[in-house]
């Protein structure tokens, strides 16, 4: 597998790929909370340079990341790059902490948030207990639902379009579940996004989900399950959480800081090892190569460390300078093609 980050070198167009062909290209974008505005970033860059070199053959997303995907497969499939750039972006407009009351709820989050990360005893209360977390969740809705036609959504689904892909978990089950295609509701959607201590589960089909940060962080899985000809030849990860990290997290808000981001890579890292795998077995060939594509992975990594708390922020300066570091690793990525 090769596995190049943004700004890295990049091995270039798969082999099972001529000069006549674009390239297939899946993209995956991690969950994160605010964190993910960065994702909207990297995404519009990625679609204003987009052109027959590439097919998008599938896209997923989990939590803030479903947002994301979702906005730009809409934008795809009914208009095109520069529709699904200017509704991705104005999902996270609307997103962004606005107004007096909007601001001052805001920045309490976040600053619960934080000293709750540095070990401050705080109240433990229930989102069943207190009426402000649904009432955000509504508020996602209703931007969701003022940008996405869902009713609409499987009659857009087919050979031609991108597969959509949204992870969450079903706490009933006690299993990852993905959403898939015209399965995708405004409801798998906030289900995706429902982080445990802070929003109710949502039901679907019977059964209690929760946020996907838990399962596939983002889903890769379903993205490699199309069907020969439309495998991707590319994997383009867009991570929210750093890999890497150097030195000892000592103190307690960088012990929680360090802890979050690798729970958040956990799920990522072993799908991208059995990619791996199967790569080796193409290559060997254990797999026939008639039905089996080896995939490269990219990474379009945020490359900058932002404090645990602010995965919570809306402050609208915090998401445009995210976005805005997005379309520079993107830039660099592209770049570096």
């Amino acid at each position: 597998m090769s596995d190049s980050s943004a700004g890295g070198t990049d091995d270039g167009v798969n082999a099972s790929s001529t000069a006549d062909e674009p390239t297939r290209v899946a993209i995956a974008c991690q969950g994160g909370g605010s964190h993910t505005a960065f994702t909207c970033g990297v995404l519009r860059e990625l679609l204003k340079e987009w052109d027959d070199r590439y097919e998008l053959v599938g896209i997923s997303g989990t939590s803030g990341g479903a947002f994301n995907a979702l906005a730009v497969w809409y934008g795809l499939v009914t208009e095109g790059p520069e529709r699904a750039r200017e509704i991705v972006g104005s999902v996270w407009d609307d997103l962004a902490a606005s107004g007096p009351s909007d601001r001052w709820t805001n920045a309490v989050v976040t600053s619960l948030s934080r000293m709750e990360s540095a070990g401050v005893p705080l109240p433990a209360v229930s989102p069943y207990q207190v009426p402000g977390p649904e009432t955000g969740k509504q508020r996602i809705r209703e931007i969701l639902e003022t940008h996405i036609d869902f009713e609409g959504i499987p009659d857009l689904c087919g050979r031609d379009a991108p597969e959509l892909v949204v992870g969450t978990v079903d706490v009933n089950a006690g299993v990852f579940e993905t959403f898939v295609d015209e399965e995708v509701t405004v409801d798998a959607v906030l289900a995706s996004a429902a982080v445990p201590n802070l929003f109710e589960a949502v039901e679907i089909n019977g059964h209690l989900h929760w946020d996907g940060l838990f399962s596939q962080n983002p889903p890769v899985n379903d993205l490699m399950g199309l069907p020969p000809d439309r495998k991707p030849e590319e994997l383009w990860v867009v991570q929210i959480n750093p890999q890497e990290f150097e030195g000892e997290p000592s103190t307690t808000e960088v012990i929680a800081d360090r802890r979050n981001e690798l729970s958040g890579n956990i799920s990522l890292n072993q799908e991208l090892h059995f990619i791996e795998r199967v790569n080796e077995w193409v290559e060997d060939g254990t797999l026939p190569a008639d039905k089996f594509v080896r995939t490269d992975v990219r990474r379009i990594q945020m490359g900058k460390r932002f404090h645990c708390s602010t995965k919570v922020d809306r402050d609208p300066a915090f998401l445009d300078e995210l976005r805005e570091l997005g379309a520079e690793r993107a830039r660099e990525f592209l770049a570096a093609r």
